[in-house]
């Protein structure tokens, strides 16, 4: 019987790397409110990403919804439509309101020209995501954030490990958040973190996270409960060992793709070039384009009857939605680019049990249109 194969697979380490940690916690009794382990992961972290601070939270989501308390305020924040729901979803959350500007369409993150097209008075931050990994015009954004003073805050969830000419890009911007769901290239199962530049800014993140306490009788802020448990840390403390081969496999199969894809007519892939100085191929998404055979929708039909689940990530984009749709920034004239690109972008099983084998059956598939 042939086997299922799904876009992502959960990198999981041996179970014999997770079950001293497993000990350990039973014996010190340890489970949560900032452990031995969450206290460890925090530091190895930092050492991987080269990154000055690091906040683990328990998912991606609460780490976004607290880096746009801590900084942006009241008001408008300009963010893209092409990207999972919770990266609108953490402005709401805030009381924010979500203005919704166009995508590039050789990098499908923002286009910095329109995001400062749209800044008004109200515009209190910018929120771009390194869309599948792919670093956004950080210059370019940087440079508008300090010309209109407004906070610049990264949804780096799909960017781990990823580095740019200037080392990780996690650095850049005022906070970077990341996701460390079980779907993502470095995972705990659940969780998330924040990136920040100061032990300041960090010792207020790490209050916002924990209800807002400040020692044991002070509370100094509307914080939430995002802590990461110490289960949680051990299994990233288990990844950490694994996370160069993951990517590494990552890599391999990306260029199987590319090199396969590279003869079939009507199908493309997004530049390698876009993943930086060292990309971690997060994501491999192709644009099904109008000579291809069969519609994308077609294509994702036949290929799912035949065992093989790709996702039409990010299809429909989030301003279809109905909390976003009726925003004025959410018209279809207002997104010309990413509404193309919705309707064209599917993205392809990779994960590092993914044998050549799959990807043959992956292509096999995509050739026979």
């Amino acid at each position: 019987m042939t086997k299922d194969i799904f876009v992502t697979k959960p990198s999981l380490p041996p179970l014999s790397d997770f079950i001293p940690y497993l000990e350990k916690i039973w014996a010190n009794g340890i489970l949560t409110n900032g452990g031995p382990f969450h206290t460890e992961l925090e530091r190895r972290l930092c050492d991987y990403l080269g990154v000055p601070f690091i906040s683990l939270f328990n998912n991606g989501t609460i780490a976004l919804v607290t880096a746009l308390q801590a900084l942006a305020g009241d008001g408008e924040v300009i963010t893209t439509p092409f990207s999972f729901v919770a990266t609108a979803h953490a402005v709401l959350w805030n009381g924010q309101t979500p203005v919704f500007v166009d995508v590039e369409p050789d990098s499908l993150n923002l286009d910095p020209a329109k995001v400062e097209a749209a800044i008004t008075p109200r515009t209190t931050a910018i929120l771009p995501v390194h869309c599948y990994g792919n670093p956004a015009r950080v210059q370019e954004l940087a440079a508008i954030a300090r010309r209109h003073g407004l906070k610049l805050i990264y949804d780096a969830s799909h960017a781990f490990g990823v580095n740019d000419a200037t080392g990780s890009v996690l650095n850049h911007g005022d906070l970077s958040t990341l996701s460390l769901h079980a779907t993502k290239v470095f995972n705990t199962f659940e969780g998330g973190a924040i990136i920040s530049h100061s032990a300041e800014m960090k010792d207020r993140i790490d209050k916002l996270k924990n209800f807002g306490h400040d020692g044991e009788v002070s509370v100094v802020a509307t914080g939430i409960n995002g802590k990461m448990s110490e289960l949680n840390s051990a299994v990233g403390l288990a990844q950490l060992g694994h996370i160069d081969g993951y990517l590494a496999r990552r890599a391999e199969i990306a260029t199987l793709y590319r090199a396969g894809i590279d003869g079939i007519a009507g199908l493309d892939y997004l530049s390698p070039a876009l993943g930086g100085t060292r990309p971690n191929h997060a994501y491999f998404p192709i644009l099904v384009q109008p000579d291809y055979p069969i519609s994308r929708d077609e294509l994702f039909r036949k290929m799912k009857a035949q065992g093989v689940h790709p996702r039409r990530y990010f299809y429909p984009l989030i301003t279809e939605f109905e909390m976003y749709r009726r925003l004025p920034s959410a018209s279809a004239v207002n997104l010309p680019v990413a509404r193309v690109m919705a309707d064209r972008v599917l993205c392809l099983p990779i994960y590092p049990d993914l044998t050549d084998g799959d990807v043959a059956r992956v292509l096999d598939l995509l050739r026979a249109g």
